[in-house]
């Protein structure tokens, strides 16, 4: 006759099971002071009129009112007191900016990164070590070094475009106001505000900042392809170009998409570069969504439209977000994908 096992009721121990939440406390306690906080004190002021006049007494003030979705409307309408303000211009202006840097970057660092992977490159840890120095260097720092090589009158940009000049004779000094030019070069680029030459100017200098990042990542990728899958290709006569696109980019593409979708999350909020090399001009022409937050809070102490300001932008960056993750599939893993 069989026996019946019966299933033994294991003892719930309390203490083994609350030592995990123990141990993370203190973090959850830092990020609910240093971010939770200022995230929920900022959405409930975007339902306000918080001005300078409430700071002191913060949400107990009796001079705060309640205005609603007023804020909201100020800014997707144009009713803030700003000059040469469009949000959807702004918009449209910040995701451009951010789109074509990604653009400009991911292709240049699968580059120089494939480079210095071939056989037979002298000095490759000098190159790379090298190359990894505009990622420590602090975008602020970047911003005002170039705004200087584009300065008008002794910028290095200008005083090399007259050394290049003077060889075909013209011996008039280049001035060209790169920094400060509200007339677009190419007016129908982007049909709602067109790009001054400011713009071509952050592009090559965020092109310095950004594509060493790029080439990390790509040389990190490149190095887990196996070599025998180059070799059997190579035997079977597949060409370089055959090689690098049926085997290099689809096997370094799980590695590429997650870091381009981080980069263009980096340059649609790219501040400290952006304020500090063109505060936004000519005429606001340059502005992004981010340094325009501030400038609501710097100049005009609009502290609830600010927070209305901040909270759309999060939205509109967690849209991009979940939009370009389920086209591109950025963080499923090598098996899903």
């Amino acid at each position: 006759m069989a026996t019946m096992t019966v299933p033994v009721k294991r003892k719930f121990n309390f203490k083994k099971s609350f030592l995990p939440y123990l141990y993370l406390m203190p973090a959850f306690i830092v990020l609910g002071v240093i971010t939770f906080y200022p995230l929920i004190y900022q959405v409930i002021i975007s339902f306000t009129d918080f001005q300078t006049k409430d700071l002191l007494l913060g949400l107990n003030s009796p001079k705060l009112n309640q205005i609603g979705l007023q804020n909201y409307i100020d800014i997707i309408t144009g009713g803030l007191p700003v000059q040469n303000f469009d949000f959807f211009r702004v918009l449209t202006y910040n995701i451009w900016w951010a789109l074509t840097n990604v653009m400009v970057h991911v292709p240049a660092g699968v580059l120089i990164a494939v480079l210095l992977n071939v056989k037979g490159v002298w000095f490759k840890k000098f190159y790379r070590a090298i190359y990894v120095l505009p990622v420590v260097i602090p975008p602020i720092v970047v911003a005002t070094i170039w705004r200087n090589i584009f300065d008008e009158q002794y910028g290095a940009m200008n005083q090399s475009l007259t050394a290049i000049s003077h060889l075909f004779g013209n011996m008039d000094p280049v001035k060209i106001r790169w920094l400060f030019e509200y007339q677009p070069p190419i007016p129908w680029l982007l049909p709602n505000g067109p790009l001054p030459l400011a713009y071509y100017a952050m592009m090559i200098a965020n092109f310095w900042l950004g594509w060493p990042f790029m080439v990390l990542v790509a040389t990190g990728a490149l190095q887990s392809i196996p070599k025998e899958l180059y070799e059997a290709a190579s035997i079977d006569g597949a060409s370089k170009g055959f090689q690098f696109w049926n085997i290099t980019v689809p096997l370094i593409r799980p590695a590429m998409i997650p870091a381009a979708v981080y980069g263009f999350t980096m340059s649609f909020n790219l501040f400290n570069f952006v304020f500090f090399m063109t505060g936004g001009g000519p005429a606001r022409s340059t502005e992004i969504l981010v340094t325009f937050a501030y400038d609501l809070v710097r100049n005009l102490r609009l502290y609830g439209a600010a927070g209305a300001f901040s909270v759309i932008i999060f939205f509109v960056a967690l849209t991009i977000f979940l939009i370009t993750n389920r086209i591109t599939k950025a963080t499923e893993s090598y098996t899903e994908s």
